[in-house]
């Protein structure tokens, strides 16, 4: 058959394919409707929907059988007109063969198995890299990251100055007494001492290329992501253990008393140890609210047993919040504070107030961004901590002698 009448059966049978396809959606609908009104399907819909899907596959095979030698007779037009002594592809050779001209000619009973012989074969050499594309898997696999928790334990606040002023009580003398009549009553004093805690910024920058920043949406957010959590981080650091002095923020622990337990227990115990900081915060009359540990130390803690091997705290087939004493546990991972606890009131004694909350900004007129197509990403936020009870924070080494100890 000459390549154009192919070409022309195959348009016809594709026109005939559409055309029982279409007949087949409709049919269909039909029969859905029956099933729906009557609750079954007729014997006489149901054999006019078989004949149709057996025609469809029939004129589907028609198709594809028709498609397969089209394209291969125009291999072979374009094989003639190139070098003939040139080598051939495993699959060129193969289509090109006698048993497989026999195959799409005639129909062939049961599972033959054909066997065709190739040579000189043009297999992958010389292949440029990013021919065969790897798999790429979705998203972005991001580093693990540290929990924070500085901010769920302090009272938090908001500001729209360059720092915080405020006023401290003290000190009190209580003179109240019972007076008789006609007698001078006492006087009691309060004094007070105004504070100035300085709101700080904490930034940093990141370079990156625009191309890809607008190619890849994903990576400007994971970008976005990082760089606030990187402020967040620092942060902590700074809540907990900032020196001050320099525009730096003064953290809790370093304004904190250094633990002196009031007694020495019998079998003194970790445990023991976050009992007596609150007996000790107790004096400066705001109550403990919760403690910071570093997370080994916590795990030490839960897995403290009795002399027979059973937990005191922990009970592995629950899932509890960390909790002693009725106070939440906060575990950091700060090597540092490692042996070492801080119990405190949070909520009263301290607070944070934010200037500015973190916030990225883009810009590509930093240096020579705009001429090497780069951008400058700017991540900063302006808080500040003051720390109005220092008195109510307990901070120390488990194990500590007890005073006069």
């Amino acid at each position: 058959m000459a390549n154009e009448d192919l070409r022309d059966l195959l348009k016809q049978v594709t026109n005939d394919l559409a055309r029982v396809n279409d007949d087949f959606s409709k049919k269909s609908e039909e029969a859905l409707k029956e099933v729906k009104n009557l609750g079954k399907l007729s014997e006489e819909t149901k054999a006019e929907v078989d004949k149709m899907a057996l025609s469809q596959t029939e004129l589907g095979g028609k198709v594809s059988e028709l498609t397969a030698r089209l394209g291969e007779i125009e291999q072979k037009g374009a094989r003639r007109r190139g070098d003939e002594d040139a080598p051939q592809s495993v699959g060129a050779q193969a289509v090109a063969h006698d048993k497989i001209k026999a195959l799409n000619s005639s129909v062939i009973q049961g599972g033959q198995r054909i066997s065709v012989p190739v040579k000189n074969a043009l297999l992958s050499a010389d292949v440029p890299a990013g021919i065969v594309e790897p798999q790429r898997l979705p998203g972005i696999d991001a580093m693990p990251k540290q929990r924070l928790f500085i901010r769920d334990l302090i009272a938090p606040g908001r500001t729209t100055s360059p720092a915080i002023f405020w006023v401290q009580q003290t000190g009190f003398t209580n003179a109240a007494a019972v007076v008789p009549e006609g007698t001078a009553k006492p006087y009691s004093s309060i004094t007070f001492s105004s504070k100035i805690t300085p709101v700080v910024t904490i930034a940093h920058m990141f370079k990156a290329s625009k191309q890809i920043l607008d190619d890849f949406a994903q990576l400007q957010s994971t970008i976005d992501a990082e760089m606030r959590y990187g402020l967040k981080y620092v942060e902590e650091q700074e809540f907990l253990f900032g020196a001050g002095g320099a525009g730096n923020i003064e953290g809790i622990v370093p304004q904190a008393q250094e633990f002196a337990p009031a007694f020495e227990p019998d079998m003194r115990t970790p445990i023991d140890d976050l009992r007596l900081a609150i007996l000790q915060a107790q004096v400066a009359r705001m109550p403990v609210t919760g403690f910071v540990v570093h997370f080994e130390d916590w795990a030490r803690i839960e897995l403290t047993k009795t002399s027979v091997g059973d937990y005191i705290l922990a009970n592995p087939l629950r899932i509890a919040g960390p909790t002693l004493w009725g106070r939440p546990i906060a575990e950091t991972e700060v090597p540092e504070f490692e042996g070492e606890f801080l119990a405190g009131a949070f909520q009263t004694a301290a607070q944070v107030f934010d200037r500015e909350d973190a916030n990225v900004v883009i810009s590509t007129e930093n240096a020579d961004d705009f001429e090497k197509n780069m951008i400058s990403i700017r991540c900063e936020e302006r808080t500040a901590l003051a720390v109005k009870r220092p008195e109510a924070f307990v901070t120390g080494q488990f194990g500590t002698a007890a005073a006069g100890g």
